[in-house]
């Protein structure tokens, strides 16, 4: 009687998942179809991503403007007028001034979003102001942009590296807050411009 070695089956030394694998957990085998491999690989990439370096100052909450809001003015003073209270002399009226034509180019394509954090304060958006957003613009460099990163929204300055890949630059000097780069496989749409902003102090 022959005895041999059995080659098939049992564990194998070197099997399972290594150490130092960015999986935290134990895992399990699933079965997908061969042309979804390439949408569940990215979707586990950005999730990763997402896990070790979540965007900061993600946008609080998305309004839309009134659509054909009634229309309403109030007096521009002109800028002779001295830091104080203002003379109500006619004078000192240039015009009336309708807010929402002020801030709003295209109806249709712009909502406001709510600003959360620092990260843009140096460009003078402070946490709880509204910016305006106008879809309908297109991007350049050096604009405000909203932006989806890995299906996440922030809100930043548009750049490019020596490269040509685009690149979200925070507006604040105190260094807390790094560019975000956009690197193949990352998931990148600009959703719209900032035009404008507005805030109330009371």
């Amino acid at each position: 009687m022959t005895t041999r070695s059995n080659t098939h089956g049992g564990r194998r030394v070197g099997a399972g998942r290594k150490k130092g694998s960015v999986i935290k957990e134990p895992t399990t085998v699933i079965r997908i179809p061969e042309s979804q491999k390439p949408v569940i690989t990215d979707f586990l990439a950005a999730y990763r991503r997402r896990q070790s370096a979540p965007l900061q100052d993600q946008p609080m909450e998305f309004e839309r403007p009134i659509i054909a809001p009634a229309k309403r003015s109030w007096p521009l003073f002109s800028s002779k007028v001295a830091a104080g209270f203002p003379s109500p002399a006619d004078e000192h009226v240039e015009k009336r001034l309708d807010p929402n034509e002020f801030l709003i180019d295209d109806e249709e394509a712009t909502f406001f979003v709510t600003i959360q954090g620092y990260s843009m304060i140096d460009s003078g958006l402070l946490p709880g102001d509204k910016a305006v957003v106008d879809r309908s613009k297109n991007a350049s460099i050096g604009d405000i942009v909203l932006a989806v990163v890995d299906g996440e929204f922030t809100i930043k300055l548009l750049a490019k590296n020596k490269q040509g890949a685009p690149r979200l630059l925070p507006s604040n000097q105190s260094g807390e807050y790094r560019p975000i780069e956009i690197k193949d496989g990352m998931q990148f749409e600009i959703w719209g411009v900032v035009t404008g902003s507005f805030r109330r102090f009371k």
